[in-house]
């Protein structure tokens, strides 16, 4: 049972855990603090309280002994999880994140992904499982139009994903991150690697490429920079899309589903800061508009 710990405590427990390293240098820092999760860098290392009302389970011990064995590829925790007040907390290499200001690593990040995908799976690979959490977010929304649309729009995805029937048999599976966006991308000396493993395991590495393919769908990301995406993952080998030709005969399904998830997101976020829905947040609503009515229509 998780007990509730004050952000301030829990960010004094973060700064003391990573206090062991002896590289620490300089004044602690907040590096993300959002959803329930509290990253602190103290440091050369960064520390991190998972959800609480996540279960990490022992599948976690596989997924960082998983994240161990690739070092060119992925940067996880230096160790197991240690225990504070109730929550779950890891320590990592720091690594430098994403620049918005700058020239986005769409190539870095594709390549990254191809190179995960592209790694035999190991006997005993924990599973993703990730298709689950537009269900449940879904199912928390309360009542209003935008909270209608999304609702539709999920109607419209197959009942395997909405938890209605069971999932059918899936594609050759490969080792795939199961929650990549740009942020889950830090600079080390030697390039870009992943973090952020929680959800690495076997499963469709289609949906490692979702998230980018929903957002252009809905034109939150422009056309330029999908194809920056696309064409290095393909350049790489990539395996969840056909090497040229549509691709969305494997990324129609996880697209529209992360657009519905993100969708979701926005809107509980607005709720629950009491505000309107800003330009990309409504253009993932409406994104859900067009998927509603394209399936009622039978298109």
């Amino acid at each position: 049972m998780h007990t509730e710990t004050p952000q301030s405590e829990l960010f004094a427990r973060l700064v003391e855990i990573g206090g062991g390293s002896p590289e620490t240098s300089g004044a602690p820092e907040t590096l993300y603090d959002r959803h329930g999760v509290l990253v602190v860098r103290v440091g050369d290392v960064a520390v991190k309280a998972h959800q609480p009302d996540r279960e990490l389970g022992a599948a976690f011990l596989d997924r960082i002994r998983l994240a161990a064995a690739l070092p060119r590829i992925l940067l996880g925790p230096d160790g197991p999880p240690v225990d504070a007040g109730g929550r779950t907390v890891t320590v990592a290499p720091y690594g430098e994140p994403v620049d918005p200001a700058r020239d986005l690593p769409w190539e870095e990040g594709a390549r990254l992904l191809a190179a995960l995908h592209r790694v035999p799976v190991p006997d005993g690979a924990p599973s993703w499982g990730r298709p689950e959490r537009v269900a449940r977010l879904v199912g928390r929304l309360g009542d209003g139009p935008a909270e209608d649309t999304v609702r539709r729009a999920f109607a419209g995805l197959p009942a395997w994903i909405r938890g209605e029937e069971a999932e059918p048999p899936r594609a050759p599976e490969c080792v795939v991150h199961g929650d990549w966006h740009l942020g889950q991308m830090v600079r080390v000396r030697d390039g870009w690697r992943l973090i952020d493993i929680e959800d690495l395991g076997r499963g469709d590495p289609a949906w490692d490429l979702a998230r980018p393919a929903a957002l252009y769908c809905a034109g939150v990301l422009g056309p330029e920079e999908w194809e920056r995406f696309l064409g290095a993952y393909r350049t790489a080998g990539g395996p969840a899309v056909p090497p040229d030709g549509d691709p969305w005969t494997t990324l129609d399904i996880p697209a529209r589903s992360l657009a519905i998830q993100i969708a979701a997101t926005c809107v509980q976020s607005a709720r629950k800061d009491d505000r309107p829905l800003d330009g990309p947040e409504k253009a993932m609503v409406d994104a859900c508009g067009r998927m509603a009515r394209a399936t009622e229509s039978g298109g």
